[in-house]
C-alpha cells in the first residue's frame, strides 16, 4: 500500500515496478544486475477518488502520457530496493502535488510612499550618476 493521505492509498496492485539494468557507465555490475526501476501507474484504472485523477489527468508533466498512464524510470541508487523506494516517494509525491490546489494572487497596488520611496531613489541615483560626468571649469 502506497499511502497518499490519511483517507486515500493505492494497493500494490495497481502499480507496476519492473527492474531492467541501468544506463551508464558503471563497473562490473552494470552490465549483470538489474538496478533500476520502471514504475507504471495507470491513472484512468486505479482506484484512486475521482478528483485525484481528474487533476492528474490535467497536468502538463512529460512523466505522463496521453493515455494517461504515468512512468517513472529510478537509476540513481546502486541497489534494485532504494531505487524501487525512490521511484514510490517519487509518486507519491507526483499526486500529492497534483492534488494542492494553489491560492487566487490576490493583485496589490503599491502604496503612495512605496511610490515615492521608489521615485527618491530613482532621482538620487541618477543626480549620482550625473556627478560622474566630465568636470567643466567656468573659466574655459
Amino acid at each position: 500500500m502506497l499511502r497518499i493521505s490519511n483517507q486515500v492509498a493505492i494497493p500494490e496492485g495497481e502499480i507496476e515496478l519492473q527492474a531492467v539494468r541501468s544506463q551508464g557507465a558503471g563497473g562490473q555490475n552494470v552490465n549483470k544486475v538489474a538496478t533500476a526501476i520502471h514504475l507504471r501507474f495507470n491513472i484512468p484504472a486505479s482506484s484512486l477518488p475521482e478528483r485525484y485523477k481528474t487533476r492528474l489527468l490535467a497536468l502538463n508533466d512529460s512523466r505522463i502520457t496521453k493515455d494517461g498512464v504515468i512512468h517513472i524510470k529510478s537509476q540513481t541508487h546502486r541497489t534494485q530496493l532504494r531505487n524501487k523506494t525512490d521511484a514510490l516517494e517519487r509518486l507519491q509525491q507526483l499526486i500529492q502535488a497534483a492534488i494542492v490546489i494553489p491560492k487566487k494572487r490576490k493583485p496589490t497596488k503599491p502604496s503612495k510612499a512605496a511610490k515615492k520611496r521608489r521615485l527618491d531613489s530613482k532621482t538620487k541615483r541618477s543626480r549620482q550618476k550625473e556627478s560622474r560626468g566630465r568636470v567643466r571649469y567656468e573659466d574655459d
